[in-house]
């Protein structure tokens, strides 16, 4: 059986210039739930439906249980985005649905607190993740979907080296609609981004 290359090792770290990623922490509840609430309107539209007690710490708990369970399994790791020069927590990203053998392959997903995006944090955290999918865990493709109205995660799509292959239609339920989104991938081998 092939060996997965994150179990039972500690969750990594990854830093760009302006941001460094790490998994998140039943201490980290308070700073995120502040930030996702005073972000909510700027979230909603791009996310799943919240459910009621989104917020709450007992979701938080449930919530940080899923991630380590993700990671233990070797399915996804989940980290947060700090800003390097404040240490603020800034948002979130992760590699999901990660797939070994002949596939070699993941998805990224990823939020930004309103106040911080346009600030080329994202793009910051996309390009760190990617260069820890393809180093360290020795992947081959990461693909992210994008809603087509979302002008903003285009952007930083693009701008971390993703390219768009089509479209997916009624690809996922986001905000209580099955929403069409745009197929980006990266390929291990093509150029680093600018």
């Amino acid at each position: 059986m092939f060996a997965l290359p994150f179990i039972r090792r500690e969750i990594p770290a990854p830093e760009g210039d302006r941001v460094s990623l790490r998994a998140p922490q039943i201490g980290d509840y308070r700073e995120w739930a502040q930030l996702r609430a005073a972000s909510r309107a700027f979230l909603e539209p791009w996310e799943p439906r919240w459910l009621p007690d989104e917020l709450e710490r007992t979701a938080w708990r449930m919530r940080i249980n899923h991630y380590r369970q993700d990671h233990a399994q070797g399915i996804a790791m989940a980290f947060f985005i700090f800003e390097k020069s404040r240490g603020r927590l800034v948002g979130g990203i992760t590699l999901g649905n990660v797939r070994h053998g002949v596939s070699r392959s993941a998805q990224v997903g990823y939020w930004i607190g309103q106040p911080y995006a346009g600030q080329g944090l994202m793009t910051d955290a996309v390009k760190a993740l990617s260069r820890y999918a393809f180093g360290e865990l020795k992947l081959h493709r990461i693909e992210a979907a994008c809603i087509p109205e979302n002008i903003r995660s285009i952007r930083v799509l693009e701008k971390a080296g993703f390219r768009r292959e089509g479209l997916l239609r009624s690809y996922l339920r986001i905000n209580g609609a099955w929403q069409d989104h745009y197929l980006y991938a990266r390929i291990e081998d093509d150029p680093p981004a600018a």
